[in-house]
């Protein structure tokens, strides 16, 4: 059996709900947290905050966090504090944090990890119905596992 196995850590957060995961990417002070932590008051579980292993196992992208940080977020203003956490779940969808949103962006954006498409999205994390769109996102867009 030819198993390749490759990985590389990325700057995202990742939650997880019913088995899928979602890659959470920008830049420092975007709301990568932020969106993790509403995300996880609406169900999904915190797999890794702010840095994210992820590895190619055939043709899937398997999550998981650092052990250094494992089951620990950042909550601005309150500190690291301790959370239940999911480990090495199957990458379904990748948002990116950006105040640049397109009103009717094309169904079929993606990105390319580790030679793997993921389905990925854009959005303002300062938003209200951030969280909202992800969800929406993972069920009508997602990869299933």
């Amino acid at each position: 059996m030819n198993l390749r196995l490759s990985s590389e850590t990325m700057h995202a957060s990742c939650v997880a709900i019913d088995g899928r995961a979602v890659l959470i990417a920008g830049p420092s002070g975007a709301g990568k947290s932020d969106l993790a932590l509403r995300l996880i008051d609406r169900g999904f579980t915190l797999v890794s905050d702010d840095q994210t292993i992820v590895r190619k196992e055939n043709n899937r992208l398997i999550a998981s966090a650092p052990a250094t940080i494992a089951g620990k977020l950042e909550i601005r203003g309150i500190g690291i504090v301790n959370m239940d956490t999911v480990s090495d779940v199957p990458v379904a969808l990748t948002v990116d944090l950006t105040s640049e949103i397109q009103r009717l962006p094309d169904d079929s954006r993606e990105r390319k990890i580790l030679g793997i498409s993921i389905p990925l999205i854009s959005v303002d994390a300062m938003t209200a119905s951030a969280p909202s769109k992800v969800a929406l996102a993972l069920d009508r867009l997602g990869l299933t596992v």
